[in-house]
């Protein structure tokens, strides 16, 4: 999937007018490098377009020097409006009887193309900001955990990060999940 040459110039600027305005989330990083990695990734410029449309605001927050790889993580203040009030996956939506949400975190990320944030990366998303002070987010579960029917999710109060858990299969109006992207 691809955006047409003017979707990709409208989410280029937007990214970009981000990217200056939050320089405290990737220090040494050069915008002009990253949009000549992205313009060559095309199905990657579709999964932040995504992200987008659903209120992530996808910003740079990293580099991986060993693959040479971008790190977008969604930064929206609150949890991704467009994606709220889901499950956590599929199988939690299939054991709903009634009043089944549209969609789950998890079958809704394969589709955008992303990952959803694990407990580490959300915790350090939280270092470069005060994020989900009144929302929280699903984060990708231990298989453990998931096994025995719950998932975990989190939010930041009182000054901390609090992870909690749920059973999958639950759903709320302020609960969301937060997108991983490397390009």
């Amino acid at each position: 999937m691809s955006l047409s040459s003017t979707q990709t110039k409208e989410l280029l600027s937007i990214l970009k007018s981000r990217f200056e305005k939050n320089m405290n989330r990737h220090r040494g990083v050069e915008w002009s490098k990253v949009q000549a990695r992205l313009e060559t990734r095309p199905e990657k410029l579709w999964s932040l377009n995504e992200m987008e449309k659903t209120g992530g605001e996808p910003d740079v927050i990293g580099f991986d020097k060993k693959s040479g790889e971008y790190i977008f993580y969604d930064c929206s203040e609150e949890s991704p409006k467009g994606r709220r009030s889901f499950c956590y996956d599929a199988e939690a939506l299939k054991s709903r009887k009634e009043h089944k949400p549209k969609n789950s975190a998890i079958e809704m990320a394969t589709s955008m193309g992303i990952e959803v944030l694990s407990e580490e990366q959300y915790r350090e998303l939280q270092k470069l900001g005060n994020f989900d002070k009144k929302t929280s987010s699903w984060l990708k579960t231990p298989a453990d955990i998931r096994k025995l029917g719950g998932a975990i999710f989190a939010d930041f109060r009182f000054g901390h990060v609090f992870v909690y858990h749920n059973g999958a299969e639950s759903y709320y109006a302020g609960r969301a999940f937060r997108g991983c992207l490397n390009v």
